[in-house]
């Protein structure tokens, strides 16, 4: 049940939606100009950070965990160029309802760039049988799908910077295809790439929590523009032995795990009703794993959209100074799907 407080008393502002420039008329706000340091920092510090670079077909991967460990500092540094580097990302220790356990915390000025236009996984990139998921900055120029077109805005850039979840690193017919819809030469394409079971795969899976709320606030038409800063933690899942395994454990960490909290221009009464269909305790299949629900589905990708949602959520009206709260973390739930042993 949704929870309410502040000063009543206090003056209200009036209400206005958020525009967005293109990011061409904002070059701060480019994501991939933005991100572009921390690939210098993977470079000049792979050794340190055990992860590995190369060069195939004329553009940089960095590969963070399929044939090198990566490491917890990595996926930081991951999750940092997956937002655009319009976020601030790091590790902390958390209490989830009682389970103390590592997260990860992200917070921006920029939710709807950072989360939206870069880290959303919504670029699926062919190749053969295989499909790689695309993410991070690049998805910003390449611009595709409904969420741009509702966005209306798109990143221009020489530069090009993918995030792969992927327990393979891409050959050369896949690059090429990358560079083509990005317009970019090789030679400016970098790609990062993480499994999901590596400790960078289970980091920036956790940074997505923020990135999930907005998923669902657009899911149920709330205007996104509305929106003007974000804040989540998620607890960091341990790294599983198989991706099927990995794949439930970090959507877990978030369905069951993550706290949300958004700053919004709108009235209270909007906001009272729309905070109660974010959290997960608001999906079909609520108090269920990912893996328990997988057994009775064909495939965990054909779960649908509305099971993907933050456990707890927090919306803060800028306009009255009140804020509302739904959902909980499920520490129960969170044991049994990491496997924790007493």
């Amino acid at each position: 049940m949704a929870e309410g407080f502040g000063d009543s008393s206090k003056i209200h502002s009036e209400k206005r939606k958020i525009m967005l420039l293109p990011l061409s008329q904002i070059p701060e706000l480019s994501p991939n100009r933005q991100a572009f340091s921390f690939i210098h920092e993977f470079i000049s510090r792979s050794e340190q950070l055990n992860v590995k670079v190369d060069r195939i077909n004329g553009a940089t991967v960095i590969d963070c965990g399929v044939h090198v460990r990566g490491g917890l500092e990595a996926g930081i540094l991951f999750s940092k160029v997956c937002l655009g580097g319009l976020a601030r990302v790091k590790l902390c220790w958390s209490d989830f309802r009682g389970l103390k356990f590592p997260g990860v915390e992200v917070f921006t000025d920029h939710p709807i760039r950072a989360c939206m236009a870069s880290q959303y996984a919504g670029w699926p990139i062919k190749s053969g049988k295989y499909l790689f998921m695309g993410s991070g900055p690049a998805c910003a120029i390449v611009h595709r799908g409904s969420l741009f077109k509702m966005l209306g805005y798109q990143d221009h850039s020489e530069i090009a910077i993918l995030c792969l979840e992927s327990n393979r690193l891409p050959h050369g017919d896949v690059i090429e295809q990358i560079a083509e819809s990005c317009g970019c030469e090789t030679k400016n394409l970098y790609i990062l790439v993480a499994p999901t079971t590596s400790l960078v795969g289970t980091v920036q899976v956790a940074a997505r929590a923020l990135e999930t709320g907005l998923f669902k606030l657009r899911r149920i038409g709330y205007d996104l523009g509305k929106i003007i800063s974000g804040g989540a933690v998620c607890p960091v899942s341990p790294v599983a032995s198989s991706t099927l395994n990995g794949l439930g454990r970090t959507n877990d960490a978030i369905s069951y795990g993550s706290t949300v909290h958004y700053h919004i221009h709108d009235d209270d009464e909007t906001l009272a009703q729309v905070v109660q269909q974010v959290p997960s305790c608001a999906a079909p299949e609520y108090g269920r794993t990912y893996l328990e629900i997988d057994k009775s589905h064909d495939n965990f990708f054909n779960l649908s959209p509305d099971q993907f949602n933050p456990a707890e959520v927090w919306l803060s009206n800028l306009d009255s100074g009140n804020s509302f709260r739904a959902g909980e973390i499920r520490p129960d739930i969170l044991a049994r799907s990491f496997g924790l042993k007493s």
